[in-house]
């Protein structure tokens, strides 16, 4: 997590590489405030680069660097520190992995990459499962709180994560790691990247694994069961390709292809009256997602007008295989429509177009219209139907979606700013929906103290699952509508000592109706837009620059939320976070990292479902330490969980305890 208020330069075909989330390349983390540095430029707020002083959202920028200095191996590890965000991963690596951003629910977060549209179709809530994806080929990733839908649509209630891959610049150059420790751990990663004459690339592999994970509790274990700890492997392939044919035109790649394995532990809900209980044999899940995006970018007028045209395309599959005899009796299973074998696929198209045009005087239009389709199919190989009989399900749906939005963004003094947008959804099948978005910002002059709020709606459509495939237990509703949302935010940023010392603290609050749930119906069980809820808090920061060589951050999250049916606190939404970092560089080639995460109580239930439970509050500590060889030989370690804490995230589910890892880099 950055704590620092600098960056290095961005070239010109570099934000030339994405819609709305074009890559930047930001790293230095000087040793001391510079008064002369860049000021560090965001893009997601707005979909075109601008300074983050005159942005009123409030967005967090983790940077490669952060990411190596940490030693941050999966996105969910990065995100964890992040103010405003609650990570939830179903035990340790390669386990389902769920960010709850300001209160709202894991499915209202807009995830991008390279600006392609990370969520799996064929999701039953629609939602991304951060559990796949590693951080090796990652430049940067912005997260933006606060509702999006203006300029984002669907799914941006709760905020935005945008990520971007690394470009190749300058020549030609190898880079490769290993690392080992706890839990069987061994990753290796290599990249080439480098630029040539009109030619940019960059071509990365990934590779992590942990062979012997803890993850279910030894008490809910049947007297004389064996546990069976976790296994994880994940491979993963990413590209990025840039070509200018001229001084006004370049054409962008990017391509990722995840083929993920993971042996896990499911549940056994068939020995009533015996209660639940961890299954004896070990279940498997396959993963392959191919994600992929091209796109022209023209910038005619000395770049006064930047057109950016694109296609993205995405294709997820997921299976599992459950081997134990009696799954075919676990009824809970079947009101997912899971058999012992079933398989999952979803696909989407995008294609979409973008224009920036500066039109002076301190005004600058952002017009962008997109088409995007969405299909899904299941494939279980063995379920029960209504009367009992074993067969064969196949499964199929698909819907599409047209979309425009336009947005001002007006610079009024070298003070004042305003960003306003609107945007109109055309779904084929639940209709139109309209949002927009405000948010000034305001410096006061010699205090340079930054006041800024922010106004917008959201919404997150129905799923396809939802709309259209029947379960065994569960019927589809094609007559839902969107959750919708309402929500703002009003805070201020203080620098002081030329930036050696900054504090902030925002106020937010949202609003949602017409929540998809569970519901029972003319005696069947359906999803319905019954649910409402609220979710209202403070994000505050204090950063300091204490030495030369020491520098901390501290962040705290205040926040509270409502089911306005039940009158109870939202799951898994805890009430206090706070995270604490500090960076020592004792000498030159050697930087020092420790980190703080404490998260209080939440609302849970227990892994085998209801009652309702308080999940207990944990702190977790971790040290990291890098130290360059020389020039081309860079060594690292670092200890995750030091004081060995035992907690449960899900209840239900071990979080790795003390675990060590060390390993090299090397780079010609």
């Amino acid at each position: 997590m950055t704590i620092h208020r600098c960056s290095t330069p961005w070239s010109r075909a570099l934000l030339a590489s994405s819609v709305l989330v074009p890559a930047l390349a930001l790293i230095a983390s000087p040793a001391k405030a510079d008064p002369e540095a860049l000021p560090t430029i965001v893009v997601s707020p707005t979909g075109t680069a601008t300074p983050l002083s005159q942005v009123a959202s409030s967005v967090t920028v983790i940077t490669a660097a952060d990411i190596e200095r940490y030693q941050q191996r999966t996105a969910a590890d990065a995100l964890s520190l992040v103010p405003g965000l609650n990570v939830v991963r179903t035990g340790g690596p390669g386990g389902s992995t769920s960010v709850f951003m300001r209160g709202t629910n894991s499915n209202h977060v807009k995830v991008l990459i390279d600006g392609i549209d990370a969520s799996d179709p064929s999701k039953s809530n629609g939602g991304v499962d951060f559990a796949n994806l590693l951080t090796s080929d990652i430049e940067r990733i912005e997260v933006l709180r606060g509702p999006q839908s203006g300029l984002y649509g669907s799914d941006a209630i709760g905020g935005v994560i945008s990520i971007t891959t690394k470009r190749g610049q300058g020549p030609a150059k190898l880079t490769a790691t290993a690392e080992g420790g706890s839990f069987g751990t061994f990753n290796q990663t290599a990249r080439a990247s480098g630029a040539q004459g009109n030619l940019d690339y960059s071509f990365n592999v990934a590779h992590y694994r942990t062979t012997n994970l803890p993850v279910t509790p030894l008490e809910l274990l049947p007297p004389g069961q064996r546990r069976n700890n976790d296994h994880y492997d994940n491979l993963t392939y990413s590209t990025r390709l840039g070509v200018r044919a001229n001084e006004d035109l370049v054409f962008n790649f990017v391509g990722r292809y995840i083929d993920a394995h993971k042996g896990f532990t499911q549940d056994n809900f068939a020995g009533w009256p015996n209660p639940p209980s961890p299954e004896a044999l070990q279940s498997t899940s396959a993963t392959r997602d191919f994600l992929t995006r091209s796109e022209a970018v023209w910038s005619p007028l000395d770049g006064r007008f930047k057109s950016t045209l694109g296609f993205s395309y995405a294709n997820q599959w997921n299976r599992n295989n459950n081997p134990n005899p009696d799954f075919l009796l676990n009824n809970v299973s079947y009101l997912y429509g899971i058999g012992p074998a079933s398989s999952y696929r979803g696909e989407r198209t995008k294609f979409d177009w973008n224009g920036v045009f500066d039109a002076g005087y301190g005004q600058k239009i952002v017009l962008g219209a997109e088409r995007q389709d969405d299909k899904i199919r299941t494939d279980s190989a063995g379920e029960y139907d209504f009367a009992g009989d074993y067969q064969q399900l196949m499964k199929a749906a698909k819907t599409g979606n047209s979309a425009g939005f336009a947005e001002l963004q007006s610079e009024f003094t070298k003070n004042f700013f305003l960003v306003s947008n609107i945007r109109y959804d055309d779904n084929d099948s639940y209709g139109g929906h309209t949002t927009w978005r405000v948010a000034p910002v305001f410096i006061v002059p010699t205090l340079d103290t930054k006041l800024k709020a922010t106004y917008g709606t959201g919404f997150k459509a129905p799923t396809l699952m939802q709309l259209y495939v029947n379960g065994p237990y569960t019927i589809a509703n094609p007559a839902l509508k969107p959750e919708t949302s309402k929500g703002w935010d009003i805070g201020f940023e203080q620098p002081l000592f030329n930036d050696r010392v900054s504090f902030g603290a925002t106020y937010f609050n949202n609003r949602i109706e017409d929540l998809i749930q569970n519901a029972f119906v003319a005696g069947k069980w359906t999803y319905d837009n019954v649910g409402s809820a609220k979710a209202y808090g403070v994000e505050s920061f204090v950063s300091l620059q204490a030495t030369e060589t020491l520098r901390f951050r501290a962040d705290y999250t205040y926040m509270q939320t409502r089911d306005e049916v039940t009158n109870l606190r939202l799951r898994r939404r805890p009430d206090n976070k706070v995270t604490l970092a500090a960076i020592w560089n004792p000498i030159e080639r050697a930087t020092i990292t420790a980190t703080v995460l404490h998260t209080s109580s939440w609302l849970d239930y227990g892994r085998f479902g209801p009652p309702l439970r308080d999940a207990p509050a944990f702190t977790t500590v971790n040290l990291a330490a890098n130290y360059d060889v020389d020039k081309n030989v860079s060594v690292f370690g670092r200890i995750d969980n030091l004081f060995d804490k035992k907690y449960e995230v899900p209840v239900g589910f071990l979080q790795p305890g003390l675990g060590v890892f060390g390993g090299v880099r090397v780079t010609n």
